[in-house]
């Protein structure tokens, strides 16, 4: 599946190789509009590896993150072998969290870490770390998703519109910057990154 859409001539993926931490928007470009806007800044600010997939406006080819398989692509092999831990970032809209971003994925002390930050960059926001109120389909638990296929595993953030600068609020922005809430989401995935430190999490998952 993976591997005909990446054969289609207006899709390409796009990997930086930098530091161990890495972030993804495999459903990037036109799809979840402005995830892999997010995902490749935040990587910069942060020294992060980056991994994602750009799709044309028109085409909203939608693969299960779950079927997003290495097998199908040696440029993602390549990045999920370099790094240990993933932040990937997704975009949704769904009736009663319009606000709220979830974070999901199996690395729990990193999205409860990563929480606490995005709390502070964006008060105006529900940020659910709770795996108990996220929607199971939502929640990034299933062992093949990217995001669980590194080392010490990782946080799948699921983002509403508004926070990605594509809701209605945002249609009379000009710009050329980002919206300030997706410019707060970036300040606030970066603070994160810095402050976390691995040896712990390594300690923490392990007992």
């Amino acid at each position: 599946m993976l591997d005909q859409l990446l054969a289609h001539p207006d899709v390409f993926e796009e990997s930086e190789i930098r530091g161990t931490f890495g972030f993804m928007a495999f459903h990037g470009g036109g799809l979840e509009e402005a995830t892999d806007v997010i995902a490749k800044h935040a990587a910069a600010m942060t020294g992060s590896s980056y991994y994602g997939i750009h799709q044309p406006a028109d085409l909203k080819w939608h693969i299960p993150s779950h079927r997003i398989d290495p097998q199908h692509s040696v440029v993602l092999d390549r990045f999920l072998s370099h790094v240990d831990t993933v932040i990937t970032i997704h975009g949704f809209g769904r009736q009663g969290f319009f606000t709220s971003l979830l974070l999901g994925g199996r690395n729990r002390p990193l999205a409860r870490h990563v929480g606490h930050h995005l709390r502070t960059a964006l008060p105006a926001y529900r940020i659910i770390d709770d795996l108990e109120h996220i929607p199971t389909d939502l929640a990034g638990q299933h062992e093949l998703n990217p995001v669980n296929r590194v080392r010490q595993q990782g946080v799948q953030i699921e983002l509403p519109p508004r926070v990605r600068g594509a809701s209605p609020l945002w249609w009379d922005w000009e710009g050329p910057h980002l919206t300030p809430h997706t410019q707060s989401l970036i300040d606030g995935l970066a603070q994160a990154v810095h402050s976390w430190n691995p040896v712990r999490v390594a300690t923490e998952l392990a007992e």
